[in-house]
């Protein structure tokens, strides 16, 4: 058996016994645990719809009339992994930057240095209420404002309450979305007009749509979901260019009035001349 190992051994260069020992450990590196995340087009959610049963915008109170929208308003999302409690490998990550609908980031770019799962969850789940929150006080106050060309009772919409059911979404992106899908319940029209119609965007207490992360992705997201419209903030709009979906037409909004007059245009297809994302 030693000569036998003797002879193989004298019958190969040196030369190939170091490419051996640099393709074992390069296996070796491609198996350890990564440095970074990835990230790629996650799920969607229409706030009109219902999920496990439940309506995802959930809205009650003596006097208050909800109305039904043939169409969907899609929430989009982006899956990551390599962020606490979600752990990848290094030949993950080599597979993420060869995929051009991937995003590989360091980890530390996405998340704090330290950060446990129980925390990031905590964080995650944290920004996803407090954004229902807002989505709930700033679509009542424009209904309430609105009234009269809404066709709403506003001192019924007053008295309203609102609760939001979404599992195993986070974040603080969908404010915009759960703010039109809360308008949208509580007014006879039909905004979307049968269509589906996704976008993205924080929502502030005076009704600011802000910028999010990782719209390029989401986007995609929508598209694979059906979506043809997509509601864009304004503060996306330089990585939005040149990276939207062919059959998917972007919308620049900055404001919840400017979404939402944008998301009746569209229902009422009169949306060609809506602004969208320029260089």
């Amino acid at each position: 058996m030693f000569a036998r190992f003797k002879r193989y051994v004298a019958s190969h260069s040196r030369r190939y016994f170091a490419g051996a020992l640099a393709v074992l450990l390069a296996i070796v590196i491609l198996l350890l645990p990564s440095a970074y995340v990835i990230e790629m087009p996650g799920p969607t959610q229409d706030v009109l719809g219902k999920v496990d049963g439940e309506d995802v915008i959930a809205v009650s109170g003596a006097g208050v009339r909800t109305y039904k929208d043939s169409g969907k308003l899609l929430l989009v999302t982006v899956s990551a992994s390599g962020v606490p409690g979600y752990p990848i490998i290094n030949v993950q990550a080599v597979w993420g930057w060869l995929n051009p609908h991937v995003e590989v980031m360091p980890r530390e770019a996405v998340v704090p240095v330290g950060q446990t799962a129980d925390e990031y969850q905590r964080k995650v789940d944290s920004d996803m209420s407090g954004s229902q929150s807002k989505a709930s006080t700033v679509g009542l106050r424009y209904v309430q404002q609105h009234a009269d060309e809404l066709g709403v009772d506003a001192k019924a919409a007053a008295k309203a309450d609102i609760s939001m059911h979404v599992d195993k979404i986070g974040g603080p992106s969908a404010g915009m979305m759960y703010t039109l899908g809360l308008i949208d319940k509580l007014t006879p029209a039909k905004e979307s007009g049968g269509k589906t119609i996704a976008g993205t965007g924080t929502i502030n207490a005076k009704g600011k749509v802000g910028k999010i992360g990782g719209i390029r992705l989401k986007m995609l997201a929508a598209k694979r979901d059906g979506a043809t419209w997509f509601l864009a903030p304004e503060g996306n709009c330089a990585e939005v260019v040149g990276h939207v979906p062919q059959g998917v037409r972007d919308v620049k909004v900055a404001t919840l009035d400017e979404a939402y007059q944008a998301l009746v245009a569209i229902g009422k297809g009169q949306a060609d001349q809506l602004p969208h994302c320029e260089a």
